[in-house]
């Protein structure tokens, strides 16, 4: 089982015997608009065009819960989330592909929550829906029940807590933009900064140009650099566990098990007893 596939594997493997769950996970960060500007609509742009059998998943309803003092994307109830996934038509012995617009973030999240809950076979179509050739529908597929029942996983994931003692005795990733690092700017969240003895590795620089991931040689070179080097305990996180999910996805292409901190610094810097760390370096 690969974690991304390409957009001519997974042509292939639709034309295939037993083809795969396609869940489309269209989403977009939500910021201040411009005047006028209305807001991204995820299911708008699924209903515009998908592929085909495709089913749209809604980030914020269907794989997180409700924002608060966990953070803006925390878990979502797990009842909850298998029923969502069942209504798509997921079950564990049929192989899952969720894609996005082409970021990865989104479609990351997905993966990661199905994986951690033990689906065994799921892929994120590597540079999304823009890396697809093949025609798009705008029929909505009435999907037969699926079977999927989440069992959370005893590792994969990181509290508070976790992380904090992860930075200091592992290494524990940002994977949001420098500058949010460091602190010189923070659009969202509370205060800037980052927990202390987090090493910045922004996401954004796991892909190139046209969105897909970099060569896995190329993904375990620089995690290697930046202090995942073998046998050293691996944790991400970013602004509230959706761009993390994407560097866990990235580190898992270059054979790298990491968890994650669903939380993240929209949990973390919401609690003003927490240390806050600023400047370019991790301390």
């Amino acid at each position: 089982m690969n974690a991304i596939i390409s957009a001519s594997e997974l042509a292939s493997a639709l034309a295939g015997g037993t083809p795969p769950v396609l869940l489309d996970v269209r989403w977009q960060l939500s910021v201040a608009k411009a005047a006028g500007e209305p807001p991204f609509d995820g299911r708008a742009e699924y209903l515009a065009g998908h592929l085909p059998g495709a089913v749209f998943v809604d980030l914020d309803r269907e794989l997180a819960g409700t924002a608060g003092a966990a953070g803006r994307h925390p878990l979502p109830d797990l009842a909850e989330f298998g029923a969502a996934m069942r209504r798509a038509g997921v079950s564990a012995a049929r192989p899952v592909v969720v894609y996005d617009g082409g970021q990865g973030w989104a479609a990351a999240r997905a993966w990661w929550l199905l994986r951690w809950t033990g689906h065994p076979d799921v892929s994120v179509l590597d540079g999304g829906l823009t890396a697809w050739e093949g025609p798009l529908s705008t029929d909505v597929p009435s999907p037969a029940e699926g079977d999927f029942a989440p069992v959370p996983a005893a590792a994969g994931l990181l509290d508070a807590d976790g992380a904090a003692a992860l930075a200091r005795s592992g290494v524990l990733f940002d994977a949001r933009a420098g500058e949010r690092y460091r602190g010189d700017v923070e659009p969202i969240d509370r205060v800037g900064g980052h927990i202390p003895g987090a090493v910045s590795a922004p996401t954004n620089d796991n892909v190139g140009p046209d969105g897909r991931f970099l060569p896995a040689e190329e993904l375990g070179a620089r995690f290697k650099a930046l202090g995942a080097t073998d046998g050293t305990e691996v944790g991400v996180y970013c602004g509230s566990g959706v761009s993390g999910a994407h560097e866990v996805l990235a580190l898992a292409v270059a054979g790298i098990q990491a968890a994650l901190y669903v939380g993240s610094w929209s949990e973390w810097s919401s609690d003003p007893s927490r240390p806050v760390a600023v400047g370019p370096d991790p301390q």
